[in-house]
């Protein structure tokens, strides 16, 4: 037992910085609606600031902590939460751009500004230790758990005593009631937006000393809160704050089991994604409800539509034969181009005309790249069986991804997938089923066709054939389906469609496609390796496409030249590092535009009506007081029927009216 107090002590102390962060995104996501898919760029952006004014300006680190702590916190809050007001009653799908585009855009700027390398973060707390039952416990450690249990109880008793906790629960329940109280919910949700930025930029500063200064990383951690918020089901905080504890313990203790065996080395880093992905499961659609209203997602126009494409695709076509005539040593560059136009195909595929958010695409195309390299260099088979072999590969890992598509919808189905696709980079990348521990194995190209001209024909010929799949299907009765279904699941599942089978097909279609990318994507550089198929790749991916919607079924091709041919013609280095910061305040503006732009008169649940106010003002005055007098009772204290409450307390069970 005493062998194992040392990684309890570890584990409590970064699982209370996890739990402290979850509460924070518990908290906006609960008020606004949204949720914060930047949450940990905010904390890496105080995090850079403390170290900004510390070690490069000079400044005392009280004084440092102070700005980036306190002072930093409002600024930003102001920002997230004019951005959620403008998202109000936006697709679940564009709420989610807009964040990761937040999140793709200071992450950016973090690494272009300071450089993508770890720096050291300077030391501010005491590093003496202190024997506690027999371990030793750095001050540091124990200063930081108690930073972090402390704003976890504040936190709570806030809720609990304070008028403006009793206000924020408020609002949870019924935004226009609480208006009519007289109180702003404008204010109140600027308040929830300041105390999650709080937590968050706090959770950076106390994670930043035992990581270093890396943006990536630093985001990434803080993204580990996510499976903590999962625990409390996006709405209890002490749960929440308990689940924080839960993974880091469960880390601290995954080490002792990873130690010495190479497979499962990247057991404890994938535990938070491992409990964020079976929590979210085994919950289902029945236990968790996406905070606020919400439109369906805009339905797109068929993929190479006679009417709308035809120009562009015979244009397009044209272009494309003639590149190797005119790109001259830049050919390379265009012939990348071509496996991400079907990287983006397939993920137009999935995400514009099905409405399926999925965050673990990139993990599907690594699958494809994988398996290609083991049949055609380590299996000897045929290159064009091997990449239809890797293509038919990804797609089981397609059906696995569509199983949370089943189980869950909207957010919850994005944060799953999202999970997925972490818990195979952490756990498989560097495994012998993938890349092995050096982590890139090599691969060919075909064998009468090596030369970059003869093979840039080849992967034309595999873009058109992808574009000409995605066409086919959407123009079938299975794309009649998946468009319905963008627009209203709930309507399609009452005619008798198969829903489950829809999205389970749409699903293994777009891996099939992703996963022949990833084939000709190592074959293109002749080797295959993980390290271009994060899942932070994902997000940049999905901004990319979502800047380019306004296109539409010419998005896939503007999105892989802007993603691939654009910095190669950038004269200077700087402008490429820039780029990601491009992309994301990109999509975030294409999320806000798209939802200002449609009239807000959908409820719910995905169907057409009149507002709430309308259908109060007009026909129901009577049952807009009772609901008002309910509303009343909830802030009180008294729980009602609405599963969109903030819980502050146990969980309600079943038959429990406290």
């Amino acid at each position: 037992m005493n062998d194992l107090l040392p990684f309890l002590v570890v584990g409590v102390t970064t699982g209370s910085i996890y739990g402290l962060a979850a509460m924070g995104l518990v908290l906006t996501y609960k008020t606004s609606g949204i949720f914060n898919f930047a949450h940990g760029a905010i904390a890496a952006l105080a995090a850079y600031a403390f170290y900004d004014l510390t070690t490069l300006r000079g400044l005392p680190w009280p004084v440092a902590l102070l700005l980036a702590a306190v002072v930093l916190p409002p600024v930003l809050a102001v920002s997230l939460e004019r951005m959620a007001r403008g998202l109000a009653g936006a697709s679940v799908t564009m709420k989610i751009v807009a964040t990761v585009g937040l999140q793709l855009a200071i992450t950016g700027a973090l690494m272009a500004h300071y450089g993508a390398a770890g720096l050291p973060f300077p030391t501010f707390l005491p590093v003496d230790t202190v024997t506690v039952s027999g371990v030793h416990v750095g001050i540091d450690q124990l200063i930081s758990a108690s930073v972090a249990a402390a704003g976890a109880a504040a936190f709570f008793l806030f809720f609990r005593l304070s008028s403006l906790g009793v206000r924020m629960r408020a609002v949870v329940d019924d935004p226009d009631l609480l208006e009519l109280t007289g109180t702003s919910a404008f204010a109140v949700r600027s308040w929830a937006w300041l105390i999650g930025s709080w937590f968050a930029a706090i959770s950076g500063i106390l994670l930043a000393p035992q990581i270093g200064l890396d943006a990536l990383l630093l985001t990434l951690l803080v993204v580990q809160a996510y499976g903590a918020a999962a625990v409390g089901m996006f709405a209890s905080l002490p749960l929440t704050y308990a689940g924080g504890l839960l993974i880091g313990v469960l880390a601290a203790f995954a080490t002792t089991i990873a130690a010495g065996s190479q497979a499962l080395a990247g057991l404890p880093p994938a535990v938070p994604f491992l409990v964020l992905f079976v929590v979210l499961l085994v919950a289902g659609r029945s236990r968790l409800a996406d905070a606020g209203t919400h439109r369906p997602a805009p339905v797109s126009a068929p993929l190479l539509t006679p009417r709308a494409t035809r120009g562009f695709a015979v244009a397009a076509t044209v272009l494309a034969a003639a590149v190797p005539l005119l790109a001259g040593p830049r050919l390379p560059v265009y012939a990348n181009a071509l496996v991400f136009l079907l990287i983006f195909t397939s993920l137009y595929l999935l995400v514009r005309i099905s409405g399926q958010v999925s965050l673990a695409h990139a993990a599907l195309v690594a699958v494809g790249s994988a398996t290609f390299s083991h049949l055609a260099v380590g299996a000897g088979l045929p290159w064009l069986l091997a990449v239809l072999l890797a293509g038919a590969a990804a797609v089981p890992v397609g059906a696995v991804v569509a199983i949370p598509a089943i189980r869950l919808s909207g957010l919850f189905l994005a944060l799953a997938t999202f999970g997925f696709g972490l818990l195979l980079e952490r756990l498989l990348y560097r495994s012998g089923v993938m890349f092995g521990a050096t982590g890139t194995l090599p691969a060919a190209r075909p064998e009468h066709f090596s030369s970059d001209t003869a093979f840039y024909y080849v992967l034309l010929a595999f873009a058109a054939g992808g574009m000409v799949l995605v066409a086919a299907v959407t123009r079938s009765r299975l794309g009649r389906l998946l468009r319905a279904m963008a627009d209203s699941p709930t309507s399609l599942a009452t005619l008798g469609a198969g829903i489950n089978v829809t999205r389970v097909t749409v699903f293994c279609v777009s891996a099939f496609i992703a996963g022949i990318a990833g084939a000709l994507h190592a074959s293109v550089s002749q080797s295959a390796t993980g390290t271009p198929f994060t899942a932070y790749a994902s997000l940049t991916w999905l901004a990319v496409l979502v800047l380019f919607s306004v296109a539409r079924s010419a998005a896939p091709v503007l999105a892989a030249l802007f993603l691939t041919v654009a910095p190669a013609y950038s004269s200077s280095d700087t402008a490429v590092d820039w780029m990601p910061v491009l992309f994301g305040l990109g999509a975030m503006l294409v999320a806000l535009h798209e939802a200002s732009a449609r009239p807000r008169t959908t409820t719910g649940d995905g169907t057409a009506g009149a507002s709430s106010r309308a259908r109060e003002r007009i026909g129901a005055p009577s049952a807009a007081r009772e609901r008002l007098q309910a509303a009343a009772g909830r802030a009180g204290g008294r729980a009602g029927p609405d599963t969109g409450r903030l819980r502050v307390g146990r969980p309600r069970q079943q038959g429990d009216t406290r």
